[in-house]
């Protein structure tokens, strides 16, 4: 006896009964339960029919049948009403449990359940899905839109080869990079529009590192010049979303290079901690009577212009590292570091990991690299607060930044060489 079989049938009467489950809840008048249940059975029936007996056809033949069995069920359930029902989704639900049940006997079962399951999801949230949609500006559906141009257009056609001098540019490998960023900001912006504006201070700085570390930094710098009393607070933010960008820096290290990452991962936890630590001191000076301000609407996290600018500039610093290395060797690299982290941390990050990843870079000097351009891009941001913010705003930010740099200088000079997780 073949058991195998029962637990297809098995998982196909539990994701039948589940979408079939949902329909039902939903008044559905076509099919509910049992007939999803029935006709994700008679799916897996039908792969057994055409493995049994090798016959391509039966599948076919049975799914036109049960299209005319829902086409005839429409028709009687249209006649009589002045408006009827012309939505096609328990329809269309309803062959795909039939696919879903022959790809269990016929395919992969992993798959098969995994689409069965989200199935059942999209149709659950669909008043959310819809309500979602219906609260979508122009800017956010502009985002949804490049994002998708970016990564499901573009990505997919460049080719997968080194060009130009050195060796070093890879257009589909530049180009995966711009959609990692792009979409590390698309997210945290959508994140920003449902909570940013309820949670209060502390996401504003969590939302601001996801986001743009630097656009908040100018953002609640200018903001202390046109309120009062509000330094502490911007300093928190300001601090907290420096402290996140490490985060973000850290992920974009595991995408890349996530084999390196019990090397590179703890000193940079180190440094997150100290400024974690530094924003809690912050938030305890701050003020309890005063209303922390809304952090301030980002703008389109998805320009095509500002995802080729940063493709170019990420281009560049490949060629710079590169050019670097080869000439003046390593320790040359610090200075690549300190010049780059002052216009873009992620360009140097994404550079360094992926040269970590070809074993053309130590790991150890690698992290050390990248944390000196995180601590530079720390040093410009401070500078930018001082100028564009109050005489106080400078004060809390030259300590808050001031202990995080220093910290960080100690790591890469005291940190043991082969001391990780």
């Amino acid at each position: 006896m073949n058991y195998e079989d029962f637990i297809t049938l098995g998982i196909a009467f539990g994701l039948g009964m589940l979408v079939g489950l949902q329909r039902e809840s939903n008044d559905n008048k076509i099919a509910g339960v049992r007939t999803f249940t029935l006709i994700s059975i008679l799916g897996v029936v039908s792969g057994f029919l055409t493995r049994e007996y090798d016959n391509p056809f039966i599948l076919p033949v049975i799914g036109l049948s049960i299209t005319a069995l829902m086409v005839a069920a429409n028709i009687v359930n249209s006649k009589g009403k002045a408006k009827p029902d012309i939505g096609q989704t328990t329809e269309v639900a309803a062959l795909l449990m039939f696919a879903i049940g022959a790809y269990l006997v016929l395919g992969s079962q992993v798959v098969g359940v995994v689409v069965g399951g989200a199935l059942a999801i999209l149709l659950y949230i669909k008043e959310h899905l819809h309500d979602f949609i219906d609260s979508l500006k122009d800017k956010e559906l502009a985002a949804i839109m490049t994002f998708a141009g970016i990564s499901l257009v573009i990505l997919p056609i460049l080719p997968n080869e080194t060009y130009g001098p050195l060796d070093v540019l890879n257009p589909r490998n530049i180009w995966f990079m711009v959609t990692l960023i792009v979409g590390i900001s698309v997210v945290g912006y959508f994140i920003y529009k449902f909570v940013g504006k309820k949670v209060g201070i502390i996401s504003n700085g969590i939302l601001g590192g996801l986001i743009s570390s630097t656009a908040t930094t100018v953002s609640y710098a200018r903001k202390t010049a046109n309120a009062k009393n509000i330094d502490k607070l911007a300093a928190f933010v300001i601090t907290a979303a420096s402290a996140i960008a490490l985060v973000r820096i850290m992920i974009e290290v595991g995408v890349v290079v996530p084999e390196k990452l019990p090397e590179v991962l703890p000193p940079l936890i180190v440094e997150f901690v100290i400024m974690a630590l530094l924003c809690v001191g912050l938030f305890y000076l701050i003020n309890k009577d005063k209303e922390g301000d809304e952090m301030p609407e980002p703008k389109n996290p998805a320009q095509f212009k500002s995802a080729l600018i940063f493709g170019l500039l990420y281009g560049l610093i490949l060629l710079a590292v590169a050019f670097t290395k080869e000439e003046f060797g390593n320790n040359a690299l610090y200075v690549v570091a300190i010049i780059s982290g002052l216009t873009d941390v992620d360009a140097i990050t994404l550079s360094l990991s992926n040269l970590m990843r070809s074993n053309g870079l130590e790991t150890s000097t690698g992290w050390r690299l990248i944390l000196l351009a995180s601590l530079s891009n720390l040093a410009f941001k401070g500078v930018m607060a001082a100028v564009l913010g109050t005489p106080k705003l400078g004060k809390w930010i030259a300590i808050s930044f001031g202990i995080s740099i220093a910290s960080g200088l100690l790591l890469m000079w005291l940190w043991p060489e082969n001391w990780f997780f």
